[in-house]
């Protein structure tokens, strides 16, 4: 996803983070080789992000019990950290923080999964940008984190202090899926005008920033634009602000952890049954429990969720004996971003096999970057110059009888595999 992420960083605020990082440390080579290499996972584990991030890290652990837990002559260690603080219910940029420093100083690590949440992702790429140790996210979408023009002025230049790419993500971007968004309102909905709100956050904005700017192309007007309080108890003001303006539709840039599901239910209970759509940040179990049934039933008004990708009973191929292997696993369905952690530890663990040599980080980020047509649980992609995954594909959700359910595929991209 993510789904996911927090508000945007001062570029002094990185720039101390830079500071505190740990100086350059490459695996140990040649004849004291350590018998083991270190793959971690930096995700928000506290908070209700749980269930989505168990479902994450339960695939991470499956693509490396698949490769029998060793690569070569090396064992494969995994550790799994939390990046979230009990306080905040939420990622914490200081736990993040003393994550990417922590890999960043173990010589035998070579490969950092995550974040979940895009703010997050913005103090550990520099940190490890500057050690040499490849990134690879399950879950970020802001744009800026990658792609020149995208976002702030100095971005994603500042993340590279190396001047070399270090980072990579195997979801589509913000920038795919907000337009995405705003084209199912317009054509599907029939939309003509829409309230748009988010939580002031790095993901949620820049997400509402996209539909807004999509919006006049597709002929929707943006009745009002608004950013919101996520810790607020209710939002019964906004919604009489949000009913007087005759809106259609109502956009929330944000995740579960920003209150979208209070949001919603305050739109209903004041007798706003328009459609309330949100992005792949709610895209998970925790939003329809925080929510209720009522608020989300048709007779209430339609929900609907985007998501960078298809939900897992819709995958095919590899996806699908995925899907497969987790249900006989775990005994359920997994969540919809599980396939991502899996898929980001399948790449990494094949750029290891791939790389001159397994245990030196330069070698693996190397080995990283040139990922060409790789055929995955995610169809056949690759990575761009900017680091971004070729997979374009997304899909529209809803919400029935407690569950979502699948509207059907929209973007483009790869598709999946056969």
């Amino acid at each position: 996803m993510l789904r996911k992420t927090a508000s945007a960083l001062a570029a002094c605020a990185i720039s101390a983070l830079l500071i505190a990082a740990a100086p350059s440390a490459p695996a140990a080579t040649g004849s004291a080789a350590p018998p083991s290499l270190t793959i971690v996972s930096s995700l928000p584990r506290t908070g209700s992000a749980n269930s989505q991030t168990t479902s994450i890290v339960n695939g991470i652990k499956m693509a490396i019990e698949e490769r029998g837990g060793k690569i070569g002559e090396f064992e494969i260690r995994y550790e799994d950290m939390d990046d979230a603080s009990p306080q905040k219910g939420n990622w914490d940029q200081n736990i993040e923080a003393a994550n990417a420093n922590k890999a960043a100083k173990d010589p035998t690590c070579v490969g950092y999964i995550g974040t979940y949440n895009s703010g997050a992702a913005k103090i550990a790429m520099p940190i490890l940008n500057k050690a040499g140790l490849v990134m690879v996210s399950p879950g970020n979408t802001y744009p800026g984190l990658t792609k020149p023009g995208a976002g702030e002025a100095n971005e994603p230049k500042i993340y590279r202090p190396s001047g070399t790419i270090s980072y990579f993500r195997v979801v589509p971007t913000d920038d795919i899926q907000g337009a995405v968004a705003c084209e199912f309102c317009a054509k599907d909905l029939g939309s003509k005008k829409a309230f748009i709100l988010h939580d002031r956050e790095l993901y949620g904005k820049g997400i509402a920033d996209v539909f807004k700017k999509s919006a006049p192309g597709m002929g929707i007007e943006v009745a009002g634009f608004e950013g919101i309080d996520p810790k607020a108890s209710n939002y019964r003001s906004l919604v009489t602000k949000i009913r007087s303006t005759g809106a259609d539709v109502v956009f929330y840039g944000g995740t579960t952890q920003t209150n979208a599901a209070q949001i919603l239910k305050d739109l209903r209970s004041g007798g706003c049954k328009v459609p309330f759509v949100t992005p792949d940040g709610t895209f998970e179990n925790a939003y329809i429990e925080a929510a209720g049934k009522d608020a989300m039933a048709p007779e209430s008004g339609s929900v609907y969720i985007t998501f960078g990708g298809l939900p897992s009973e819709q995958l095919t191929g590899r996806g699908a004996e995925f899907v497969e292997r987790y249900k006989k696993k775990h005994g359920e369905v997994p969540e919809a971003y599980a396939v991502y952690g899996y898929e980001a530890c399948k790449v990494l663990l094949d750029a290891i096999d791939r790389a001159a040599t397994k245990n030196d980080r330069a070698a693996v980020l190397a080995a990283v970057a040139a990922t060409k047509d790789f055929q995955g649980a995610l169809g056949t992609w690759s990575f761009d110059a900017n680091g971004d995954t070729t997979n374009r594909l997304m899909s529209i959700n809803t919400v029935k009888d407690g569950k979502f359910a699948f509207v059907k595929a929209a973007g483009g991209g790869t598709g999946q595999a056969k």
